[in-house]
């Protein structure tokens, strides 16, 4: 049986740990060639090795190197058929002592990042008159929290830029759609005790905290021809957290 990503090229943000991870894995899976990009080179060459893809070290929020490791994913792979803009930091604090420098930089990742990225691929994406583009938002950029505004925001801005992007894109057959995941076990829930996951858990209606690999999944199916009707679209991965 033919895998769902078969012949198509993806391109994965944050990819060195986490969910970007598990998202680049769960694509190659499905048999698409993926271009792992991240910030440390051994963290994305690390998963590169494990499903045959390439490793590319690039900083999100600067443009001018985006583009530049772009145009070299292209002409290695030839073409992009799905990008993940998955990047993401966090730099938790109440806004009175919030400095200027921690919500420059979770903006600048978070959001400015996926703009940066969207940018130099969607043109090679207009060109083929197809392409898949999901962004990863969170559950916090729909319901806020407190200490994490800066975050919020710019997980919130993600959504706007997404159903933006659709309404851009939607005539080229390109479709853009955001993941919103709610508490999901990785290196940032792992510092917690057992008290405060218990805690987490409580507030989940299926009683368990996520994995990467149930985002990966929600990706998969955005990323793939069974969602060519859908766009403009935020799907939560939240075990009815925010219902």
């Amino acid at each position: 049986m033919q895998k769902l990503l078969e012949g198509k090229v993806a391109v994965v943000t944050g990819a060195g740990r986490g969910i970007g991870k598990a998202i680049a894995l769960r694509l190659a899976g499905e048999g698409a060639a993926v271009a792992c990009c991240g910030r440390t080179l051994g963290n994305v060459e690390a998963v590169a090795q494990q499903i045959a893809g390439k490793a590319y070290a690039v900083d999100v929020v600067n443009g001018a190197q985006v583009a530049e490791t772009c145009e070299k994913i292209l002409q290695e792979f030839g073409r992009v058929d799905v990008l993940v803009n998955n990047a993401g930091v966090t730099r938790d604090q109440l806004v009175m002592r919030m400095s200027e420098e921690e919500w420059d930089t979770v903006l600048d990742t978070n959001l400015k990042g996926a703009f940066h990225f969207t940018k130099s691929l969607s043109r090679a994406m207009l060109k083929q008159r197809s392409g898949w583009i999901i962004n990863i938002s969170s559950i916090i950029g729909l319901t806020g929290n407190a200490g994490q505004s800066n975050y919020a925001a710019s997980k919130a801005g993600l959504i706007g830029f997404t159903k933006s992007m659709a309404r851009e894109l939607a005539s080229r057959s390109i479709t853009v759609n955001a993941v919103a995941p709610g508490f999901i076990v990785t290196d940032m829930t792992d510092g917690l005790g057992a008290e405060a996951k218990q805690a987490l858990q409580g507030r989940v209606a299926l009683g368990r905290l996520g994995s990467p690999e149930d985002v990966a999944n929600a990706v998969l199916f955005l990323a793939s021809d069974l969602a060519s009707y859908v766009t403009g679209q935020v799907l939560t991965v939240d075990g009815g957290l925010a219902m």
